[in-house]
């Protein structure tokens, strides 16, 4: 039946939670995964809306050099936990996109069957409650989607 598990993680806990979740799931049903994080963009603007500067090529270029390396963290974690399970998985950093956007888009181009994902991330308030982007995912998701607490 899920032949193809997509996991998104922030490195978070709760996501790591969802990720040992849909590894031993795979294990168990002989699944694929992808393993997907995203990294935030880097925004060009000032601080507030009043700042007169705009930063540099090279402070965006540090930013994302550091966006990479806490993404590639993250999936040596994961591929890491894997191999000790004997799950194979695919590993996908994607930058620039808004997480449920990224992960509703990742599972149509991917051809998941199942998305597993953590109850919410480390953005904002909504870190406490069901996060907004697993929210986001659970209404517009085609796939089934298992939440992890």
């Amino acid at each position: 039946m899920h032949k193809h598990i997509l996991v998104p993680t922030d490195g978070s806990e709760t996501a790591q939670r969802g990720v040992d979740y849909a590894l031993a799931l795979a294990r168990d049903l002989g699944a694929k995964v992808t393993v997907l994080t995203i990294t935030d963009p880097y925004s060009r603007d000032g601080i507030t809306a009043r700042a007169s500067w705009i930063r540099s090529d090279e402070q965006v270029n540090e930013f994302n050099r550091g966006q990479k390396e806490a993404a590639d963290k993250v999936l040596k974690k994961v591929k890491a936990d894997a191999g000790k399970m004997g799950v194979d998985i695919a590993l996908l950093q994607v930058s620039e996109a808004r997480p449920a956007e990224a992960i509703l888009q990742t599972a149509a181009v991917r051809g998941a069957h199942l998305i597993v994902i953590g109850s919410h991330g480390r953005r904002g308030m909504n870190r406490f409650l069901l996060g907004s982007q697993t929210a986001e995912v659970l209404a517009h998701a085609v796939v089934p989607v298992l939440v992890v607490k």
